[in-house]
């Protein structure tokens, strides 16, 4: 049978004369050749595909390699708070039962409504015809000194779009979520980009800064933000969520705050709705402060901002201060006391030392926040060409005032209910140590935040025992007086009624 077999295979075929059994075996040959083949294209459609997709990862980690991750010394804010430093930098308003934000409108009748003051229910008629009538005090009652944890604004999307600490963003996620950045949706812009309001797919509301790609501005603006402010939590500094990284585009999405900013209730849109009552503006500038004492002393590398301002302190549903934008701060690493650049920010809010010469420190937000709180208590911009030569530079003008014993007259006019004598003393002696000409003897955010809160006047003992040891470490100013112990020589007399 063998025999048979291998005559069978070694007959002769039609093809080229080939034996049965050759044939056979390049037949074999052929069909294993194509199955390689086809195997090898498959292969490396997958890869090319994979690769495609897998771009904007490598692009983003090139882009972020150089980006420093900023870690919270929580040893340093433990020792901080055994120590007393941040002990009191606890919200006030939400420590005292009862406690009330108010809110002055223009309607003549009264009543109070828990939550938003935003999203209540506004009679224009009422609200025309409220100037007879007086003002109306709204009540927006703060919650529970524990508040339930908010689930995170980014649960429910895509797990993989997950990378490092923040959330990644296609442009497709974000051209939806503002409708294809649609006018409609603008909510902010200036030189460095235009903001949109946008909605997540979960459904949650956030501000999507596009930075304008003008010579690399938004590459670096992109990287002093992520620097900045992308690992940090703080209730009272807006929440970075995530960013978009896709060619020249640069863009980053922001917890969305819709309660106006400083600025438009103290100047602009946001009095159409009332003005801000004396407790409401001390909440705000506590809460400030609080988060600039956080950026300079609790984290490492500490955060110079370089643009505190009215514009940039967004306001929450409860009136909590949430400052933004921190496109022009500054990163100071341990053992370095400052830094000397280009100098950057707002006229009027700027430290002298910093406008003259370019020496930026920590220091230079504290100026820049004692301007803060003279605006929010004057009601008055901190240059006004439009006032009398001795009345526009705000921060001259109240030094001014103060040393006259006139410091009554300076509190806006739009705050009916105006605040006790020691209140008005406190928050000036605070505002006025903050903007010291002396660089030195200004306080530090954390001891600012004290003072604003603090039950004793006019100066806790804690800092008078640091501005003494500040003076007696330095004797060559032995017998001078800088701007704000004269100013605190006439505010700690009797103010004039």
């Amino acid at each position: 049978m063998a025999s048979d077999l291998n005559s069978g295979l070694s007959k002769k075929t039609f093809v080229f004369g080939l034996k049965l059994w050759v044939l056979m075996g390049i037949t074999v040959g052929l069909f294993i050749v194509i199955i390689l083949v086809v195997l090898v294209c498959l292969t490396s459609r997958k890869r090319s595909k994979s690769a495609n997709d897998e771009a904007p990862f490598s692009q983003m980690s090139s882009i972020l390699e150089d980006i420093k991750e900023i870690r919270v010394d929580q040893v340093s804010a433990n020792d901080h708070l055994q120590n007393g430093a941040f002990m009191n930098l606890n919200d006030k308003f939400s420590d005292r039962n009862s406690e009330k934000v108010l809110i002055q409108t223009k309607n003549g009748d009264t009543s109070s409504q828990s939550g938003s003051f935003s999203h209540m229910e506004k009679d224009a008629a009422g609200s025309q015809s409220g100037g007879e009538n007086g003002a109306m005090t709204m009540s927006a009652y703060k919650s529970s000194l524990h508040p339930i944890t908010a689930p995170s604004p980014l649960c429910g999307l895509p797990e993989f779009s997950h990378l490092g600490w923040g959330y990644w963003f296609t442009l497709r996620d974000l051209d939806l979520a503002t409708n294809r950045f649609s006018r409609d949706n603008v909510i902010g812009e200036g030189g460095y980009g235009v903001v949109y309001r946008g909605q997540l797919l979960n459904g949650t509301l956030v501000a999507v800064k596009k930075l304008l790609n003008n010579l690399g501005q938004a590459e670096k603006e992109f990287r002093v933000e992520v620097e900045a402010i992308g690992h940090v939590r703080h209730k009272n500094l807006v929440r970075l969520l995530g960013y978009c990284i896709e060619g020249t585009h640069r863009l980053l999405v922001y917890e969305y705050v819709n309660n106006g900013n400083l600025e438009q209730w103290l100047h602009g849109a946001m009095r159409q709705y009332g003005y801000l009552t004396w407790d409401a503006r001390m909440k705000v500038l506590l809460g400030t402060a609080k988060a600039l004492a956080y950026l300079h002393e609790a984290i490492e590398p500490k955060v110079v901002h370089r643009d505190i301002k009215s514009s940039n302190i967004l306001i929450d549903d409860d009136f909590n201060a949430k400052i933004s934008d921190f496109g022009l701060a500054k990163l100071l690493g341990a053992g370095k006391s400052h830094v000397t650049t280009r100098v950057m920010g707002t006229f009027g809010y700027v430290a002298p030392e910093y406008a003259i010469s370019g020496f930026l420190n920590e220091k230079s937000d504290v100026y820049s926040f004692g301007v803060l709180v003279l605006e929010t208590i004057t009601g008055r911009d901190p240059v006004d060409y439009g006032r009398p030569a001795v009345e526009v530079n705000l921060v001259d003008w109240l030094k001014m005032m103060v040393g006259s014993r006139r410091s009554e007259e300076v509190v806006d006019p739009n705050i009916e209910t105006r605040p006790s004598t020691t209140a008005l003393k406190r928050a000036l002696l605070t505002a006025l140590r903050c903007v010291d000409s002396d660089a030195e003897k200004r306080p530090k955010m954390s001891q600012a935040a004290r003072l604003l809160e603090s039950e004793e006047y006019p100066i806790p003992r804690e800092d008078r025992r640091w501005k003494s040891q500040a003076g007696n470490s330095e004797g060559q100013r032995q017998g001078e007086t800088s701007d704000t112990e004269k100013v605190t020589i006439q505010t700690t007399g009797p103010m004039a009624e």
